[in-house]
């Protein structure tokens, strides 16, 4: 298991070097065998592999090729209903496609095609390189996830939690502090599961009356953001004890608790803290305040009074005393005051305790402050990856004001990075540009590769873009699915986002350009694929330049109940040679777990060759059939939103660290520290990124 953790995460595995000599005929095989996955072995892990007895190497290549297999989708067989696609579909008459629907909508039978031979994969593929790994560097990876400077996945949670359970030596994955208190509430909740934690080793972490929320919420496999209720499950007695002194240790408690007042009253029905007057006294008096509505005047009451009487100034002075919550008030203060010198002043004072990411967010926002733009977009906390999209209403706030605010921001930043290490010389990529900052990866799905919501990646050579689905009906909990038919869909819009045109299982082909949709499967009890093609110039050359992907769960079963179910793209140069689904061409896939019925994965701009990383959910309930065409208004607002989205880059970090702690050059081969795509430090090392730099 560690392996496949280690691969997934830093395409590396662990090899402990024998005494033997590998005959060249099994390593020759299998890199000829994983080329067909896209895949080869870097030299070091070549030589370790060569010391290998062929029984070990064997047990290793087998795993391995199974863990690629995974990650890949290409564990499965891809039968479409059109095997010969996506040349069949052009070729078919219109009325067969329909009779052919018909008569698997009334069977579920998929009409007879004899197969045609296909010709050998013509495109050109890039190797991806496997590397010899460490224990050092895999427990450094864990440290590095549960350090993070930001949420994390549940894929995140659930290769932290196995280290948890497997680990011999704690000191080696846990840090000192643990500085997102969600974090705190799932690591510590993991030590108490597996028996592994102290009150001391437990009490490092928990310092404030909601990280015991949150170690509760854990303790129930609860949502640990506190963004959805949780029910709370009956707690042991020493989870009890436990929770109330570590409660009972966090000082004024009182203010803390109200902001979830009626979870802790739940909390406080199950954990009994009267039976504990005596030894946490301290607990007893809060719950009772909570319970019987006793008066008590909060910090949030003052700020929010002082702001509803218009006076900016004493609300600044009580906000100075909880500096994060001054730097998310800033642009409303300054909406609000007319001393806008004395607002800054204030917040330059202290600016040096507000964390890294909220200095950085507000320096992202006040930026692009005077742009304007149609939408304020906002990703709500929670496991499911939704965004909000706004019409921009905000009253204007003075250029100079701004520009003060950014000043301000970046010179924090930048006296907090110099007390890191040095860098050296230090080579930014260019195309960092297009990668965003990661802050929150809590609702972030499984994938071959992860980045930030809105980050832009750049397409691969090649005229075709491939989408794939791959999903399966049978029991999950115990409960069959009943019939599941998830329907994959591609919808075309102009630059001005008008539609142009969509590909689904209602328009299998286009008259106006080159793109097919491989047939519409309505059942899986075996499994079901579907694919779509777009011809990338002929689409452009007729004015499209936006695709959306989207999967609709047309049976409305969400996709947390299903046994299975992905989607992703590959890009192809000669989309009629190979076979159908061609693991080395895969570009990403995502693994769909949310507890939605609707998700757009990606969105296309064809005109700049980019794939916007989007990975959202739509609401459960669409105007009218769950398909494309009942969702076309929040659909373009979505794409709105992502496409136009103003957030802190990892070029803007990353220039923020070697101005503090190195010396920048023009050629990665001349610097000591490299940040870029495809080495060095690359956008999909979010955990090195959140734990190391966003600090």
């Amino acid at each position: 298991m560690k392996n496949v953790i280690y691969l997934r995460r830093s395409r590396k595995v662990v090899v402990q070097p024998g005494r033997h000599v590998l005959p060249d005929k099994y390593m020759a095989t299998a890199l000829k065998n994983i080329e067909y996955l896209g895949f080869t072995f870097s030299r070091p892990l070549m030589e370790a592999l060569r010391t290998l007895s062929v029984e070990e190497f064997t047990a290793i290549y087998h795993q391995l090729v199974a863990d690629l297999k995974s990650l890949l989708g290409a564990n499965v067989n891809f039968k479409p209903m059109y095997p010969n696609f996506p040349e069949q579909v052009m070729l078919v008459s219109q009325a067969e496609l329909y009779l052919n629907a018909i008569y698997h909508y009334i069977t579920l039978e998929l009409p007879e095609h004899e197969t045609i031979e296909r010709l050998p994969l013509l495109d050109q593929v890039d190797l991806k390189i496997i590397d010899l790994g460490s224990q050092e560097d895999f427990d450094q990876t864990i440290r590095n996830l549960i350090a993070a400077n930001g949420s994390i996945s549940e894929q995140d949670k659930e290769d932290i939690e196995w280290v948890i359970a497997a680990c011999d030596d704690l000191g080696a994955v846990l840090p000192d502090e643990i500085p997102l208190k969600e974090n705190v509430g799932f690591v510590v909740g993991a030590l108490l599961k597996y028996n592994k934690a102290s009150l001391g080793l437990v009490g490092q972490y928990v310092k404030t009356a909601t990280d015991v929320l949150r170690l509760a919420v854990a303790l129930s496999d609860g949502d640990v953001s506190l963004a959805a209720n949780t029910k709370f499950r009956k707690f042991k007695r020493a989870e009890r004890r436990l929770l109330l002194g570590l409660l009972d240790r966090c000082g004024n408690i009182v203010e803390d608790m109200l902001r979830y007042k009626h979870r802790w009253i739940r909390l406080g029905e199950i954990s009994h803290p009267a039976e504990y007057k005596n030894r946490y006294a301290h607990c007893q008096e809060a719950f009772d305040i909570l319970r019987n509505n006793k008066p008590y005047e909060t910090f949030n009451g003052k700020v929010e009074l002082a702001l509803r009487r218009k006076d900016t100034l004493l609300a600044a002075a009580l906000l100075k005393t909880r500096a994060g919550e001054l730097a998310r008030r800033l642009d409303h203060l300054l909406r609000l005051s007319g001393d806008a010198l004395q607002v800054m002043d204030r917040f330059a004072e202290v600016a040096d305790q507000v964390s890294t990411p909220v200095l950085l967010q507000v320096m992202a926002h006040f930026s692009h402050r005077q742009e304007m733009r149609e939408l304020r977009t906002f990703f709500p906390k929670g496991n499911v990856a939704k965004a909000m999209a706004i019409p921009n209403t905000l009253p204007g706030i003075h250029p100079d004001a701004c520009a003060a605010v950014v000043d301000i921001c970046e010179r924090t930043l930048i006296r907090r990075f110099s007390e890191l290490p040095p860098l050296g010389t230090v080579y930014i990529d260019e195309s960092l540009k297009q990668y965003l900052m990661p802050f929150s990866q809590r609702s972030a799905s499984k994938a071959l590769r992860t980045i930030v919501r809105g980050s832009r990646v750049k397409m691969p050579e090649g005229d075709t873009i491939r989408f794939f689905l791959w999903w399966k009906e049978g029991m999950v909990n115990g409960k069959h699915t009943g019939r599941v038919d998830i329907d994959l869909s591609a919808v075309m819009y102009n630059k001005n986002w008008k539609y142009v045109e969509h590909i689904s299982y209602t328009n299998l082909r286009s008259d106006k350009y080159k793109a097919a949709h491989s047939g519409d499967i309505t059942s899986a009890p075996q499994g079901a694929c579907e694919f779509i093609d777009l011809h990338i110039p002929s689409i452009v050359r007729y004015g499209g330049r936006f695709i959306v992907a989207s999967l609709n769960s047309f049976t409305e079963q969400p996709y947390c109940d299903l046994p299975e179910c992905y989607a992703g793209w590959m890009m192809r140069q000669a989309p009629k040679t190979g076979e159908v689904f061609e693991p080395s061409t895969v570009a990403d896939k995502i693994d769909l777990t949310a507890d939605t019925q609707i998700a757009i994965p990606v969105i296309l701009d064809l005109v700049e060759r980019t794939v916007i990383w989007t990975d959202l959910a739509l609401k459960q309930h669409p105007y009218y059939y769950n398909n494309v065409e009942g969702n076309q208004k929040g659909m373009v607002l979505m794409g709105k939103a992502m496409t136009t989205l103003t957030k802190p880059t990892l070029y803007d970090l990353f220039t923020l660290h070697a101005t503090a702690r190195g010396r920048k050059v023009e050629h990665a081969d001349e610097a000591d520290t490299v940040f870029a795509v495809d080495r060095g430090v690359t956008p999909y090392d979010i955990s090195t990124i959140m734990s190391e730099f966003v600090v």
